[in-house]
């Protein structure tokens, strides 16, 4: 679906029209700059990648110097491709956040706030002290008992235990935009989005 990457700026809250205190997350979305048009012929599907943030170029590897180059565009930070886009789009186009207005709803990607290695109770919402089982004394947020008996002798795989926490790719659908404001290319969108401020996130139809 057609969109563009942006930047994940915090979270405030807004009036609606009947006076109702409305969360929502503010989005820097673009500007972004087209940097290659792929077609079906050459590359056996259609697509516009765009790019995001610029970018020295003492900081960009050679073959990336050289494509942004053959757009003819300063090099960026950020690449992403989307399809389906209503309008033809050339090589240097800037798309902003104008792409959303008139838009209800869009989906956005981010990644998640990493917690590193956490334990059951906090990765999985294993009931913790209040619920002790398996006769644990002194050992409340630890997972108790974990294999079978001696048949099947093993512990199943995606047994629920502690571990990596965060950071994953987390895409969350069906967010109501509320406004779209052009002169500071901002996105306000209600709820919450995965990632911290300042995160990079995909923002689609």
């Amino acid at each position: 679906m057609p969109g563009l990457l942006g930047k994940k700026i915090g979270m405030t809250s807004v009036f609606s029209a009947d006076g109702k205190n409305v969360p929502c997350t503010v989005i820097e979305a673009g500007p972004c700059v087209v940097t290659q048009i792929k077609s079906e012929e050459k590359d056996g599907y259609a697509a516009v990648q765009v790019g995001f943030q610029d970018m020295k170029e003492k900081h960009a590897t050679k073959p990336l110097l050289g494509h942004f180059k053959k757009a003819g565009v300063t090099p960026k930070r950020h690449l992403a491709e989307f399809k389906n886009f209503e309008k033809e789009y050339n090589l240097g186009d800037v798309i902003t956040v104008d792409l959303f207005e008139g838009t209800d709803f869009v989906d956005v990607t981010g990644t998640s706030k990493g917690k590193g290695f956490q334990g059951v109770v906090k990765r999985h919402g294993f009931g913790g002290v209040g619920q002790t089982t398996h006769g644990q004394h002194n050992r409340a947020r630890k997972p108790g008992s974990i294999g079978a008996c001696s048949y099947p002798a093993k512990v199943f795989k995606g047994m629920r235990m502690g571990g990596q926490l965060g950071g994953d790719r987390v895409t969350t659908q069906n967010l109501r935009v509320l406004k779209v404001i052009p002169d500071h290319n901002l996105l306000l969108i209600k709820g919450s989005v995965a990632g911290c401020k300042g995160s990079i996130v995909i923002i689609e139809k």
